[in-house]
Formats: C-alpha cells, sequence, structure tokens
C-alpha cells in the first residue's frame, strides 16, 4: 500500500513564497516588502505569546476563583457565590474588584409565537386610554436585529410589566416556557477604583475571546 504524498511545501533558501504561492527570489524583492513582512511576522509571533498568556491567565483566574469559593464555604461558613455561579471579590482597602460572570445563551422556542398572540389581542383591546403606548414597547421587543435574531433581552423585559390582563399574564407564563438555555460562557473582569470615588474602571485584558 502507498503512503500518502508529503505534500510539504519546501521553500528553497534564497527565495519567499508569496500569497499566491509562487517563488519569489529573495534578490528581487523590494526592501520596504521585506521589512513589511519581517515587521508582521514579528508582531504576529509577539501577539500569540501574548494569547498564549493570556489564556493560562484566565484558566488560572477561574481555578484561583474556585479554590477560594471551596476555602471560603468550608472555613468559614461564607457564601460568596451568587445567582448562576457570579461572584465579586474586593480586594481589602477596596481598590481593585475582581468579577467572575457566568452569561447564559438564550433562544426561545415554539412557544413565544403563543405569547405573541396572545399579547396582540391585548393590544388590540389596549389602543384606547392611557396604555396605548404599550403597543411601541411590545412591538419594539419583538423586532429582530440585521440578522433576524429576537434581542432576548428585550423579550424577557415584558415581564416587568405587571397588567392584570389574565391573557397578558398566560403569555408572560409562554414566554418563561419558552426559554432555552442553549449554553453559557464564562468571564472574568478586573476593576481598579477611581482615586477616591465609587466609581471603577476596567483593566482591559480581552479576556472573553481567549
Amino acid at each position: 500500500m502507498n503512503s500518502p504524498a508529503n505534500t510539504e511545501h519546501v521553500i528553497p533558501d534564497g527565495y519567499r513564497q508569496d500569497a499566491k504561492g509562487r517563488l519569489i527570489p529573495e534578490e528581487s524583492i523590494k526592501p520596504v516588502d521585506q521589512a513589511r513582512d519581517e515587521l508582521a511576522i514579528e508582531l504576529v509571533t509577539k501577539a500569540k505569546e501574548l494569547n498564549r498568556q493570556l489564556a493560562q491567565f484566565k484558566a488560572a483566574a477561574f481555578g484561583d476563583i474556585e479554590s477560594f469559593i471551596q476555602l471560603s464555604a468550608e472555613e468559614y461558613g461564607v457564601n460568596v457565590g451568587g445567582k448562576k455561579g457570579n461572584v465579586t471579590l474586593l480586594s481589602f482597602d477596596g481598590k481593585y474588584k475582581i468579577q467572575r460572570q457566568v452569561a447564559d445563551s438564550i433562544t426561545f422556542d415554539e412557544r413565544l409565537e403563543a405569547a405573541k398572540g396572545l399579547i396582540d389581542e391585548c393590544l388590540k383591546d389596549w389602543t384606547d386610554g392611557a396604555r396605548s403606548e404599550v403597543k411601541t414597547i411590545v412591538q419594539d421587543a419583538f423586532r429582530t436585529d440585521k440578522q433576524g435574531n429576537l434581542r432576548t433581552g428585550a423579550v424577557l423585559a415584558l415581564r416587568r410589566h405587571d397588567f392584570d390582563d389574565p391573557r397578558w399574564l398566560r403569555a408572560m407564563d409562554a414566554i418563561a416556557d419558552a426559554v432555552q438555555v442553549t449554553g453559557s460562557k464564562s468571564y472574568v473582569r478586573i476593576y481598579e477604583r477611581i482615586g477616591e470615588t465609587d466609581r471603577y474602571q476596567p483593566i482591559s485584558l480581552n479576556l472573553a475571546e481567549v
């Protein structure tokens, strides 16, 4: 049985391969093009190393935070965790703040159509009087973005409106039942207090994409 051919391209000495895969003699490449190539490779090499370090830092930060949560629960009986695993840690002097946040990815199933139908019935009867402005709020909630996706936050925000119409209440139940959590993503955000104020500014590491 024949072994697969080695398709790796060996670039001869004194040549460089261009973006189209052609071998170009180095002596025919302009100095500015060579300098650009060297700069691009240098910056990409440094960026990859920083990316590796950020990935290591992110993994270590999550591990350290989880270890502290367990230590606090076991030794001090203190629950530092929050809803869905969200945690905020402050330095003793309050100058630094670390937040671990877990964000769910949410979609809606077919029951959202039932909710919208019930809401439309309500809007037809609410067009007179003070409740007419609700129509705009609800229609905006069901508006899609450029990719055709519903804005989940706007839809869920409808549940804050406390209307006593039974159809509205059933619609809010349908929205709650339609929620499907398709995944989650965890973040570590680090902040430093601005002077002596109560405001914090982020120390940007862009960990979300690491």
